[in-house]
């Protein structure tokens, strides 16, 4: 194990160790995880920087594949515990959890009185690129750039969307009423729109402009808009409410925009296609820095929910966001609706990081 590298933040421990393990639901836990298995053909797990093999991974998952879908809690828990070793992941502070969820809003897939915001497909202009790769003129960060004849070139951010710069181009993909709304459903990556006469479609992640992501919970506290540990969801959307003449100018502070593709409602009791291509579970898929995990990886989590109530429990890795960074930090979903959004919004709490490696993989 190399000095320095991300590695060097794992240090075993046993399922003993796990404050709730055995009262945990490793049954539904275990239906969340052989999930995975469906779309091992067209989008397998990768190795990543903390250290989970792939391919071991994907034995697993294939296992689980092959097991009853309705396993007994003793027999998902050992499955668990057969296969994989819990492993504490630990940037030198306590893991940071926070949480999101699936807006659902009113909204038409034409422009009308009610409905002025753009949702946008993704431009075919925006191509994903390597980091570093892109040459002068764009950060060595970005991941996505305009193609143009000359090159590569930064894409318009924000504001400059904000202002119209994709407009004449086709590319709204339905319209909502509110711009705060909107703002929000690209910080969650995803939404349930509903269209009226008990139609509903479903909005999620395709591509974004490639600019960094800026919190705009951090612009209010530096403008003195709002007192440091009082940021929220709800704590943010109030202030823009109460300030509409500043309220364009503090969304356009997050350069980052994102484009959406539509996709089906094929479960309602389920959330939307997350970046491990399953669908999200309510409580049970946890978002994690992709550049660190592996997708389809198990994640103990020991935490508290807004209010104080003890969430401890095994979840999987089936996500990723751009304000997830860091070996333990983790983003949970909480559902769609307005009441996971009270819970997602205001979560913001420490606890404990527990990786489940397979069994071999362990530094």
């Amino acid at each position: 194990m190399t000095p320095g590298s991300p590695q060097d933040e794992l240090r075993p421990v046993t399922f003993d160790d796990l404050d709730g393990w055995r009262d945990d639901d490793h049954q539904a836990a275990f239906a969340v995880f052989r999930r995975g298995a469906a779309v091992l053909s067209d989008h397998p797990p990768k190795s990543r920087a903390l250290g989970v093999d792939a391919d071991r991974l994907a034995a697993h998952l294939k296992a689980a594949a092959d097991l009853p879908t309705t396993l007994t809690d003793a027999a998902a828990r050992a499955f668990f515990e057969a296969r994989f070793q819990p492993v504490e992941v630990s940037d030198g502070e306590a893991a940071h959890f926070t949480g999101y969820y699936e807006p659902v809003v009113a909204g038409s897939r034409e422009r009308t009185a009610d409905f002025q915001v753009p949702l946008h497909r993704r431009p075919d202009d925006l191509i994903e690129i390597e980091p570093g790769t892109g040459g002068a003129g764009l950060e060595p960060d970005m991941r996505f750039a305009r193609a143009t004849p000359g090159g590569l070139a930064p894409y318009d951010d924000r504001g400059a969307i904000m202002a119209g710069a994709l407009d004449g181009r086709g590319l709204e993909l339905c319209y909502l009423a509110d711009p705060v709304d909107a703002f929000f459903i690209h910080i969650q990556g995803a939404a349930r729109v509903d269209l009226g006469g008990g139609e509903a479609m479903r909005v999620t992640y395709a591509a974004k402009s490639g600019h960094a992501y800026t919190p705009i919970g951090r612009v209010l506290i530096e403008r003195g808009a709002l007192p440091a540990g009082s940021v929220t969801m709800q704590s943010i959307r109030a202030w823009l409410a109460d300030h509409p003449d500043e309220r364009d100018d503090v969304l356009a502070q997050n350069r980052s925009y994102i484009f959406f593709r539509e996709a089906p409602v094929d479960d309602p009791g389920l959330g939307p296609v997350a970046a491990a291509k399953v669908p999200l579970t309510d409580g049970r898929s946890l978002a994690v820095d992709r550049l660190l995990h592996t997708f389809h990886a198990p994640v103990w989590i020991e935490t508290q929910v807004p209010g104080g109530a003890t969430f401890n429990r095994l979840m999987i890795a089936q996500d990723t966001g751009s304000a997830i960074v860091g070996p333990a930090r983790g983003d949970i979903f909480f559902g769609s609706g307005g009441a996971a959004g009270e819970i997602a919004g205001a979560m913001n709490a420490r606890g404990r990081f527990v990786l489940l490696m397979p069994k071999g993989d362990v530094p």
